[in-house]
C-alpha cells in the first residue's frame, strides 16, 4: 500500500519496526533524496538513537562535498554522522556491482564498531519496481522476482528498508516541505546504467497501466511463493541432509526427486553455506553445475568442491579458495570456524593444506581428502602445530560456530 505525507511516512516506519524495536539505528544517507527523507522521517519518529553514515567513493568531483551536505544536515538535527571513503576501485571488473558490495562491507564494519542492531536503507518502491525489472531482464526466477526483502543480513549486520511503501516523489515533496535540498547524481541520466534505462522504461509501462505500484505489489505476492517453496526446502534439508565436519551431504537418489525449483535451492543454499558467501552462483554455472552431477561428475563452483557417488553428493570447501587466508587462532576462520585451543599470539589459523601427509591420524577420521586439505589448522610460521578435523589435535578443537544450521539458512531473507 502507497504511503505519503510526513505524518503518514512516519506511521509507516512505526508499523515497520513494530514489535522488532532495535536499541541503536544506523542510517545510510548518501546526500540524494530517498536517504535524505528517510533521515528526516527517522528522526521525527524519534524512537530509537541515531547514527547516520555516508560511503564517499569518490568517483565523482561532487562527491565529497555532498558528504560534506549531509554532515551538516546530520549536525543541525544533533545526530552523529561518519563518511566512509571508498579506495579500492582499480578500473577492473563491474563498478557499480563493486562499489555496492564494499559500501555494504563498509557499513557492515561501520554498525559494528558504533554497536548499532541495524543500518536502515532509503529504497523506495521506485527502486523496488526498478529492480524487479532489471531482474525480469535476466530471466530471473521466483527469488529474484520478489524484489528485495524488507530486510536482509549482509556481513553479519542487518539492513532494514522501512520505506519500501513510499513513491520516490513523495520523498521529495516532504523535503521541499522542510526545505532541504539534495543532490541528483548525474549518473542517475547516463542511459550506460541499467537502471536509468529501466527507469525510463518505466514511464512508458505507467501509461499502459504496468505501473510501479502494480509491479511492487507482484513482488509481495512472489514474495509470498518464495517462502513457502523455501519452507518445503528447509523441510527437506531437516530431514535429509546430513552435516558433517562443515560439509554437507545429500543422499543423490533423494535429491533428484525433488522438483528442479527444491533442488536448485538445495543446492544454491548448501554453496553459500559451505562457502559463506553473501550471494549465489551464476545461473549459468548453477545449470553446468546440475548437468555434472546429473552425470555423476565431481566438480568446483562458488570456492566449493562438489563430489558425487553413486549415493551420495557431498559439498565441501575448495582447498584453492582458503589457500592463501590465514588469522588469528582466537577468531573466526573462514567465516564459520572457530577453533579452541592454547592460544597464543605467535601462532595462526591457514588451511591444512598438503601437510596433511603429516597428519599421521588423518583416515582414521573417515573423512575426504579434499576436506582435510581445506580445513583449518594451527601454524607457528611454517611449522604444523596442530589439524584438530584431521585428528591431529594436540590440544585443539575445531568447530563450524556462530552459524544458523544449514536448514535455517534456506528460509532467512
Amino acid at each position: 500500500m502507497r504511503v505519503s505525507g510526513a505524518q503518514a511516512l512516519v506511521r509507516s516506519i512505526d508499523r515497520f519496526f513494530s514489535g522488532r524495536l532495535p536499541g541503536r539505528l544506523g542510517v545510510a544517507v548518501s546526500g540524494g533524496s530517498d536517504s535524505l527523507a528517510l533521515l528526516h522521517l527517522l528522526h521525527d519518529w524519534n524512537r530509537v538513537p541515531l547514527a547516520a553514515v555516508t560511503v564517499d567513493h569518490g568517483l565523482r568531483p561532487g562527491s565529497a562535498g555532498e558528504a560534506a551536505h549531509v554532515a551538516a544536515v546530520c549536525a543541525g538535527l544533533d545526530i552523529r554522522h561518519d563518511v566512509l571513503e571508498w579506495v579500492g576501485w582499480d578500473g577492473k571488473g563491474n563498478l557499480q556491482d563493486q562499489a555496492r558490495r564494499t559500501r555494504y562491507s563498509m557499513m557492515a564494519d561501520w554498525a559494528r564498531e558504533r554497536g548499532l542492531d541495524a543500518v536502515a536503507l532509503g529504497h523506495t518502491i521506485d527502486d523496488q519496481a526498478e529492480t524487479v525489472l532489471m531482474r525480469l531482464a535476466r530471466e530471473a526466477g521466483v527469488d529474484g522476482l520478489s524484489g528485495m526483502a524488507p530486510s536482509v543480513v549482509r556481513h553479519g549486520t542487518t539492513f532494514c528498508r522501512p520505506l519500501l511503501d513510499a513513491r520516490r516523489e513523495d520523498l521529495r515533496e516532504d523535503l521541499r516541505a522542510r526545505r532541504v535540498r539534495w543532490a541528483d547524481d548525474p549518473s542517475n541520466e547516463d542511459a550506460v546504467f541499467e537502471r536509468v534505462r529501466v527507469r525510463k522504461a518505466l514511464a512508458a509501462l505507467e501509461q499502459a497501466g504496468v505501473g510501479v505500484d502494480r509491479i511492487a505489489g507482484s513482488a509481495d505476492h512472489l514474495r509470498e511463493a518464495r517462502d513457502a517453496l523455501a519452507e518445503v526446502a528447509a523441510d527437506f534439508a531437516r530431514e535429509r541432509v546430513k552435516s558433517v565436519a562443515g560439509d554437507l551431504i545429500f543422499d543423490r537418489t533423494l535429491l533428484n526427486r525433488q522438483p528442479a525449483e527444491i533442488r536448485r535451492r538445495l543446492l544454491v543454499g548448501a554453496l553459500k553455506w559451505v562457502s559463506s558467501a553473501q550471494y549465489p552462483p551464476r545461473q549459468e554455472a548453477l545449470a553446468d553445475l546440475e548437468a555434472a552431477i546429473g552425470r555423476g561428475e565431481n566438480a568446483t563452483l562458488h570456492g566449493c568442491r562438489i563430489m558425487t557417488s553413486d549415493f551420495t553428493l557431498r559439498i565441501t570447501r575448495e582447498a584453492k579458495a582458503v589457500e592463501g587466508l590465514s588469522g588469528p587462532t582466537d577468531a573466526s576462520w573462514d567465516v564459520r570456524w572457530r577453533l579452541e585451543g592454547p592460544h597464543a599470539p605467535d601462532l595462526s589459523i591457514r588451511a591444512l593444506g598438503e601437510a596433511l601427509k603429516d597428519c599421521p591420524d588423518w583416515r582414521a577420521t573417515r573423512l575426504p581428502r579434499a576436506t582435510l586439505l581445506a580445513s583449518p589448522a594451527v601454524w607457528r610460521g611454517e611449522t604444523l602445530v596442530a589439524a584438530p578435523v584431521a585428528g591431529f589435535c594436540r590440544g585443539w578443537s575445531a568447530h563450524v560456530a556462530d552459524r544458523s544450521d544449514f536448514a535455517a539458512s534456506l528460509i532467512s531473507h
